[in-house]
């Protein structure tokens, strides 16, 4: 038998765009979010897109830099 694996489910914050504001860090429910080297990243192992909690992740509507944060692809 073969296990079929979820695909991944994570956000991406983009270094280049990245303000270190750190507006995203508090709003985030599974605490995926953490500064690193004078930007924030996302943990894609703990990142759940705030599904089952939130209609939208709550880092993009926190973050107020546009394109800043998306799906990894």
């Amino acid at each position: 038998m073969s296990q079929e694996r979820k695909p991944a489910m994570a956000m991406k914050i983009d270094p280049e765009l990245c303000t270190s504001c750190g507006d995203c860090e508090p709003v985030c429910p599974t605490n995926a979010i953490s500064p690193k080297k004078g930007v924030y990243v996302i943990n894609a192992d703990t990142c759940t897109e705030c599904e089952g909690e939130h209609d939208l992740p709550q880092c993009v509507n926190a973050c107020m830099t546009d394109n800043c944060i998306n799906p990894v692809a």
